[in-house]
């Protein structure tokens, strides 16, 4: 009875790889115009703000549907819940390639495919804890997150070279038929769960209306939604706006383009190191606290840095300790929210980063200075990021490790 219950399945690898590819084509969906914004909003004879609105959209979608998002998640399962983002994202994925050359047709399709993101991003935990032991489950979520930030290489680094070779209607065609390729292959190979549970130590958890419930009045869980609506909603308008970030300095949409790029190559290194580290010895918050603090340099870098190296620099230093430490977020979260679902904590944990970020994609846009430079929003962003190592401070590590390790 006992082996059968923590029985470990090899076809999990399966299911994280086909869930990965969804987190690729949602994540590149989203970001597609973030390193081409002046170039689209030339092609389309629209202001640069109504491209950065195609990248918000996400954001909005997120914070009026994460708790239907996770709800689906929480009760259709995997293949059905998650089943029905990989659908929206490859038809509306199709139809803004098909009609690339058209703004308005263009913006209902981003509308239609960020649909499917308050679904998709916040099953990570989700998929970790139907398949995976718990012992795995950070650097489960670390591969998935991996795997996301190659999309991000992909939507920062590929898009501006596609758009050269291409044109935007071009790169949009091509995004198109990867988004329904990638729909078709998860559809057909996602499994709900293995026949058993993969972990001895994995208890009921209570539905989503009573886990959001139960989540708004402990403090740990509110304690990392404080910090990860400060951290996430940077990473979400920088990824916005990285462009026009740079752009006062002297460098161009290419430039801009690379040091995206850059800052996933970091932040793969970082899921590849701190993940699993944590799972190793058994502690989430101390990494954390590691990782707040190795991204004030970071962020001081992008706010200052004139020469390009240094920024290239700052932007792989940006990646490692925020991509590294976000999967490790995301399970000490289900794990300091339990019984709260998976799917609840994860999806509140990008609820929060979602609304901070919109925020801060408008205010960056308004606080800019006479010559268009986004510093002072910035140097207010370092302030807020240093001031996050007091609620962590007061916070508990996971008392599911420790009941694990027993």
């Amino acid at each position: 009875m006992e082996d059968r219950e923590i029985r470990i399945y090899s076809y999990r690898w399966v299911v994280l790889f086909v869930f990965s590819l969804l987190l690729v084509l949602d994540i590149m969906l989203w970001l597609t115009f973030a390193p081409i914004t002046g170039d689209a909003a030339r092609f389309y004879g629209v202001t640069p703000m109504k491209i950065g609105f195609l990248s918000m959209i996400s954001m909005i979608v997120t914070i009026f549907l994460t708790i239907p998002g996770v709800y689906v998640v929480d009760t259709w399962g995997l293949r059905k819940g998650i089943g029905l983002g990989a659908v929206l994202a490859g038809l509306f994925g199709f139809t803004r390639g098909y009609f690339g050359d058209n703004y308005g047709i263009v913006l209902i399709s981003t509308w239609g495919f960020c649909l499917s993101q308050p679904i998709v991003f916040n099953s990570m935990t989700a998929v970790s804890a139907k398949w995976f032991p718990l012992k795995q489950r950070a650097t489960a979520v670390g591969i998935m997150l991996v795997i996301l930030y190659v999309g991000m290489i992909v939507a920062m680094g590929v898009t501006p070279i596609l758009t050269i070779k291409y044109g935007i209607p071009g790169m949009l065609r091509i995004y198109g038929v990867f988004s329904l390729c990638v729909a078709v292959a998860f559809l057909a190979l996602i499994r709900d769960a293995p026949p058993t549970p993969p972990s001895g130590s994995d208890m009921e958890r209570v539905s989503v209306l009573a886990g959001v419930k139960h989540i708004f009045t402990q403090r740990d869980p509110l304690l990392l939604l404080l910090v990860w609506f400060v951290v996430l909603g940077f990473f979400n308008a920088f990824n916005t706006w990285v462009e026009q970030i740079i752009a006062p300095r002297g460098f161009n949409s290419v430039q801009a383009g690379w040091l995206g790029a850059i800052c996933q190559v970091g932040a793969i290194a970082g899921c590849f190191v701190i993940p699993p580290l944590s799972d190793k010895y058994r502690m989430r918050k101390v990494f954390v606290i590691i990782s707040v603090l190795g991204l004030l340099p970071a962020l001081l870098g992008l706010t200052f840095a004139a020469s390009y190296a240094l920024l290239l620099a700052s932007g792989i230093l940006f990646g490692f300790f925020l991509g590294g430490v976000s999967p490790v977020v995301y399970q000490y979260g289900a794990e300091v929210s339990y019984p709260a679902p998976e799917a609840t904590s994860q999806g509140l944990l990008i609820w929060a980063g979602n609304v901070s970020g919109a925020i801060l994609i408008y205010g960056m846009d308004m606080f800019r200075t006479a010559s268009s430079a986004m510093t002072p929003s910035l140097i207010v962003i370092t302030v807020l990021t240093a001031l996050l190592l007091a609620p962590l401070w007061v916070m508990r590590d996971s008392r599911m490790l420790a009941v694990e390790a027993q």
